[in-house]
C-alpha cells in the first residue's frame, strides 16, 4: 500500500471527527439532546519559519535555492553569522559557490526531522551536512540548531563552517561547464532545466548504451579469435560478452567519471549522481537475476544426468523465489537512496507475508508435498507405482500435485499434500520378482510321480539364469482338493514385463514336468452322497419296517474355476 494510501486512511477519524463538527449545532438545537460541552481553548502552536528552516533539509535546500536565484539578502537568513548587509550577503554567495562545486550530491541523506539525524549524541543540535576538501584538508559543513525566541528553534549553517568557508572560495578552479558548452545549451532551460542536460538524458545517455554495445561485439570477435586461432577451441559464438547490465553499469561508470571531471552545479551533480545509483542498483538486479537463471540451468543439467529430473521444477520455484527477494532487495535500497524509512516497508512485508501464507495454506503445504517427495526420491518418473487404489506409472512430480496414467490410460493429478498421508509402494523400485505359484496335483498322483515332479521342477529352476539361486520346491500340504506343491523363487527382471515373460516360460516348464510325470493337475471337487429309497411317508404309506434299506452311492461332482 503507498503512503498516499496510508495518509488517505490516517484521515478517517478526522474525517468523522469534521462531520461530527458539522453536525453538532443541528444537534444542539433538537429538543431533548444532549448539548456539547463548551470546546476547550487550544494550545498556541509552534510558530512554523516562512524559510522553511524547521529541518536540516529545509534548511539547505532553501538556501540553495535563494542563492542559486541570486537573492543573497534571503540566502542570508540561513547563516548563523554575526555579519549584516553586504557582508552576510558575500557570505552566503561564497557558502554558495562552495557547496555547489565541492559538497557531494547527498542530498537526499539530510534529515528532514525538526529533532535532525540525532547521530552525535553529544551534539544533538548539531547535523553534518557533508564534507568539502580544500588546501587546508577535510572541512565539515554543519547545520546546527538555533533558538531565535520569536521565530521559533530553526536550523542555520554553524558559525564553524562559515569561518572555514572564505579560504575555500579563493581556491576553487575547477572547469566549469559554462567555459566548456557553447552559451546558449546552459542558458536555454525547458522546466528550468538547462538545455544541455535534456540532450544528455535523451541523446548522450543512449548513445554510450550504443557503445558498450559495439564494444562488446569487438570483445566477443577478439575472444573468438583467441580460442579459434591460439587455443584451438570451438569459440564463443554463442556467449555475450557484455551482457546488457553489465553495459548498463559501465554507462554509471561514464556519468560518475563525467562528474569527477566536470564541475557541475550541486543540484545537476544530485540528479546525475541519482541517476547513476538508479542505474547501479538496476543494473546489479538484473544482473543476479540472470545469475541464478545460469545456475538453474546448470544444476538442471547436471540433475537430469542423476535419478533427480523431477527436482527441476524444486529448483524453478527456488530461482523466482530468489528473484522476487532480489527485486524486493533492490527496491528497498533504492527507497533508502532517496532517504525513505524502510521500517514500515519491512512491517508491510511481514504482515504481507502473513496474509499470503494464511490464504495459500493448501498451496503451500502441496508445494512443501512436492518437496519431500522430490528431495526424500519417493518415486520417479517413469515409475509403476500403487497410490492408495490406484495403480499407474508417474507421468510428472509438480509442485502442486503429481500425474499418474493408470491401467486404463486415464489421468489422474492427486495433490501432493494427500500422498504424505497415503500408502505409496513402487513395483518399479524392486530389485528382484518373487515367483510364488501354488501347484495342485490329483489325490490319484503316486508317490512316485510326486518324486518325478518335484525334481523335474528344481532343474527347470537351476537351470533357468534368470532364477536366483537356492528356490524351493516343497510339497506343501494336503489340501481340500490336492496335494499342493509350492514352488518360491525369486526372479531377476527389468521391469514387469520381463518377468511375466519369464514367469511364462516357467510355468509352461512346469506343465510339461507335471506330464512327463504321468500326474495330472487337480481341479477342485466335492464327494456328495445321495440315497436311492425314500422314507415311508412318501413311499406309497408303506410301514417302516417294510420300507428297504437305502443303496448309497458316490457321486463326484466336479467344478471347473476359471482362473483370473
Amino acid at each position: 500500500m503507498s503512503h498516499r494510501h496510508l495518509r488517505l486512511f490516517g484521515l478517517f477519524p478526522l474525517w468523522f471527527l469534521g462531520i461530527g463538527f458539522m453536525c453538532a449545532p443541528a444537534w444542539s438545537q433538537v429538543p431533548g439532546k444532549l448539548k456539547t460541552p463548551p470546546p476547550v481553548a487550544a494550545q498556541p502552536e509552534t510558530p512554523k519559519d516562512a524559510l522553511g528552516r524547521t529541518t536540516p533539509r529545509g534548511t539547505v535546500l532553501g538556501f540553495l535555492s535563494a542563492a542559486r536565484k541570486g537573492n543573497d539578502e534571503i540566502a542570508a537568513q540561513y547563516l548563523d553569522t554575526r555579519r549584516r548587509g553586504k557582508a552576510a550577503e558575500k557570505l552566503a554567495h561564497e557558502l554558495f559557490v562552495v557547496l555547489n562545486t565541492r559538497l557531494p550530491a547527498r542530498l537526499n541523506q539530510i534529515s528532514d526531522s525538526p529533532e535532525g539525524s540525532a547521530t552525535d549524541l553529544l551534539n544533538p543540535n548539531q547535523d553534518l551536512i557533508g564534507v568539502v576538501t580544500g588546501a587546508q584538508g577535510k572541512t565539515d559543513i554543519i547545520v546546527e540548531r538555533v533558538d531565535r525566541k520569536k521565530e521559533g528553534k530553526v536550523w542555520l549553517f554553524s558559525r564553524g563552517t562559515l569561518t572555514s568557508i572564505p579560504p575555500i572560495y579563493d581556491e576553487i578552479s575547477a572547469i566549469s561547464v559554462d567555459r566548456i558548452l557553447p552559451e546558449w545549451l546552459v542558458n536555454t532551460r525547458l522546466a528550468d532545466i538547462p538545455l544541455f542536460e535534456w540532450i544528455a538524458v535523451f541523446a548522450g545517455m543512449p548513445l554510450v548504451y550504443l557503445l558498450t554495445g559495439l564494444l562488446g561485439r569487438l570483445l566477443g570477435r577478439l575472444a573468438n579469435f583467441v580460442m579459434r586461432r591460439l587455443l584451438g577451441g570451438p569459440g564463443l559464438s554463442r556467449f555475450e560478452i557484455l551482457p546488457a547490465p553489465v553495459r548498463l553499469i559501465l554507462l554509471g561508470l561514464v556519468v560518475r567519471w563525467m562528474l569527477a571531471k566536470v564541475s557541475l552545479p550541486l543540484l545537476a551533480r544530485q540528479f546525475w549522481a541519482t541517476v547513476a545509483t538508479v542505474i547501479f542498483i538496476a543494473a546489479t538486479t538484473w544482473l543476479l537475476v540472470l545469475l541464478t537463471g545460469w545456475f538453474e540451468k546448470l544444476a538442471s543439467r547436471r540433475m537430469e544426468r542423476r535419478p533427480l529430473a523431477g527436482a527441476t521444477s524444486m529448483l524453478r520455484l527456488l530461482r523466482g523465489v530468489v528473484n522476487l527477494l532480489l527485486v524486493f532487495a533492490g527496491f528497498l535500497v533504492a527507497l533508502h537512496h532517496f532517504g525513505v524509512n524502510l521500517t514500515a516497508a519491512l512491517a508491510g512485508l511481514g504482515v504481507g507475508g502473513i496474509a499470503v501464507a494464511l490464504a495459500a495454506q493448501k498451496t503451500l503445504e502441496n508445494v512443501i508435498g512436492g518437496a519431500s517427495l522430490i528431495f526424500d526420491k519417493a518415486m520417479k518418473v517413469g515409475e509403476f507405482v500403487k497410490v492408495g487404489d490406484t495403480v499407474g506409472t508417474v507421468e510428472e512430480i509438480g509442485l502442486r500435485s503429481t500425474r499418474i496414467r493408470t491401467l486404463d490410460r486415464s489421468v489422474l493429478r492427486i495433490p501432493n499434500g494427500q500422498l504424505a498421508s497415503v500408502n505409496l509402494e513402487s513395483y518399479s523400485a524392486r530389485d528382484k520378482f518373487w515367483l510364488h505359484p501354488i501347484i495342485g496335483l490329483g489325490y490319484k498322483t503316486t508317490s512316485a510321480q510326486m518324486h518325478a515332479v518335484l525334481d523335474g521342477i528344481r532343474k527347470l529352476l537351476d537351470r533357468s539364469p534368470a532364477v536366483e539361486a537356492g528356490p524351493r520346491v516343497r510339497l506343501l500340504k494336503f489340501g481340500p482338493y490336492s496335494l499342493e506343491v509350492e514352488v518360491f523363487a525369486y526372479v531377476h527382471a527389468s521391469d514387469w514385463t520381463e518377468f511375466l515373460m519369464i514367469q511364462e516360460e516357467l510355468l509352461l516348464g512346469m506343465m510339461e514336468c507335471v506330464e512327463a510325470a504321468g500326474a495330472q493337475i487337480a481341479l477342485p471337487s466335492q464327494t456328495i452322497f445321495l440315497a436311492s429309497g425314500s422314507e415311508a411317508a412318501v413311499n406309497g404309506g408303506k410301514p417302516k419296517s417294510e420300507i428297504p434299506s437305502p443303496k448309497w452311492e458316490s457321486v463326484e461332482e466336479r467344478k471347473t474355476v476359471k482362473s483370473a
